[in-house]
């Protein structure tokens, strides 16, 4: 049987495994799924599988571990890294979660809600809030990811600081492995201490491991009050500083504590439709706080206020406002949230995922923007992002380079630059936008051989054909940064 036929052959019995609704083959209807959000990475695909429960998904996964098919786990499509998108070659399927989107459970009492993989992040959220509980994990595509790209990624987002990333709010998981098998982990469990905790190895693999088709989240009480406000403050050494008095006075009511430069305000403001100045003056850095809590808004808001008032004085904070109600509070988020989108709009972005120590978050700054100057003159520098919990978004725009230009797309001149000062201060390359395909450099260059060995040999146990999301997370040997 030739090649072609064997793939025509594949094709029908996934369609016949999950049925005609199941099944995308039309090139205009591939589209979507083939290229991922920041539009730097294009695949192609003989077909899209959309698979509407766990029994579907095992089949489809038993066929291609049969004949050998690649498969390319795909939730939202709204990843940083291209990890859900398949390669050029045309011979990867994209096995597409979106139709299994129902909440299967939710528990109040034990403060857990069962979901499949296919739920967007924002219906969990709505999901939780009807029953009186709250579901913390937020980031600016929750209206469109899903939460089994979520796990996939161990997703971070603007409540990392009091709850955690994604892997501190999942109790269990379901998972179908490479050869069909379902491991059935859906436990609503806090203590389960009965040998190796495997839901922890699907967590941030990024469908290399298996397809997580369901999981049992964590659930906390709503808050009643909340508080939202931004800042102005002369530099980063200042929000660091800030963060610590707010928890002395706060505690772990903060569950919120974002910087801000002058440059991501600037292009937002230039970009984002309905957006306005927050502050009475210009201020070259800014603090986004939110607070929460299930007391009375008037002690939330007296607290801060003291505390803020005092860091007035000793000149920590130049200029502050509060969120009045729900829409300013929106407002003074839309700010935050759409600087990756705004940024895509400037122009060629080269953008670093990072994490730090919180306290030589400051150090790192300096010295990151004097070797990225002194390398790229005239490079714009704007970094943004979770300084609460040592996670910045550390983005740049280099004069001349452009998104049409090939050669100005491969970041690896760049990267360098950042990244290693970034080891210099005992940091991380990622820290919550995952590996995909954008970072397998990083990771060959970065880890030690003795964790690559070990993650490479997770991956012949659990995928022994190589057929989960293959060209991704693992670095096939060599060292160079690839192409963003």
């Amino acid at each position: 049987m030739s090649s072609v036929m064997q793939a025509q052959s594949v094709i029908e019995r996934l369609g016949s495994a999950v049925g005609t609704k199941g099944l995308i083959t039309d090139p205009r209807e591939v589209e979507p799924y083939v290229v991922d959000w920041r539009r730097f990475y294009r695949g192609a695909t003989p077909a899209v599988v959309r698979p509407a429960s766990t029994a579907e998904v095992a089949a489809v996964i038993e066929i291609c571990a049969e004949t050998g098919t690649p498969v390319v786990p795909q939730g939202g499509n709204t990843g940083m890294c291209g990890g859900a998108t398949p390669s050029a070659n045309g011979k990867e399927i994209v096995l597409a979660l979106g139709r299994m989107n129902r909440i299967l459970e939710t528990d109040a009492l034990n403060n857990t809600i069962t979901v499949e993989a296919g739920c967007i992040l924002a219906n969990i959220q709505q999901a939780a809030a009807v029953a009186d509980r709250f579901f913390p994990l937020s980031l600016g595509a929750e209206g469109s990811c899903q939460i089994g790209g979520n796990l996939a990624t161990n997703a971070g987002g603007i409540n990392v600081l009091r709850y955690g990333n994604t892997r501190d709010l999942a109790l269990g998981l379901e998972v179908v492995l490479p050869d069909g098998r379902v491991l059935n982990g859906l436990k609503g469990l806090r203590k389960d201490n009965t040998g190796y905790d495997l839901k922890d190895l699907f967590i941030g693999s990024e469908g290399t491991l298996g397809v997580i088709t369901g999981a049992v989240l964590k659930l906390f009480p709503r808050p009643r009050a909340t508080l939202t406000a931004m800042m102005g403050i002369a530099d980063p050494a200042a929000a660091v500083q800030l963060l610590a008095r707010l928890r002395g006075a706060c505690g772990d009511r903060i569950s919120a504590f974002e910087i801000i430069a002058r440059l991501c305000l600037d292009i937002v403001l230039k970009h984002i439709p309905g957006t306005r100045e927050p502050l009475r003056e210009v201020h070259p850095w800014h603090v986004l706080i939110e607070l929460a809590d299930t007391a009375d808004t008037e002690s939330l808001r007296a607290d801060f206020e003291r505390a803020v008032g005092q860091a007035v004085e000793d000149g920590l904070v130049r200029d502050a406002v509060i969120a009045e109600n729900i829409a300013q509070s929106q407002g003074l988020w839309k700010l935050r949230e759409t600087i990756p989108e705004a940024s895509r709009d400037e122009g060629l972005v080269y953008r670093h995922d990072i994490s730090i120590p919180v306290s030589r978050i400051p150090e790192f700054i300096a010295a990151a923007g004097a070797a990225l100057e002194k390398a790229f003159p005239g490079v714009r520098i704007f970094p943004f992002g979770h300084l609460g919990d040592g996670n910045l978004h550390y983005n740049c725009f280099v004069p001349g380079r452009n998104r049409d230009d090939a050669a100005a797309r491969d970041s690896s001149d760049v990267n360098r630059v950042v990244l290693d000062i970034v080891r210099t201060y005992a940091g991380s390359f990622s820290a919550e936008h995952g590996i995909g395909q954008a970072k397998r450099g990083e990771l060959a260059h970065y880890k030690s051989a003795m964790e690559l060995d070990a993650m490479r040999a997770l991956k012949r146990t659990f995928d022994p054909k190589g057929i989960m999301n293959p060209g991704k997370v693992l670095p096939d040997g060599r060292s160079d940064a690839v192409t963003r």
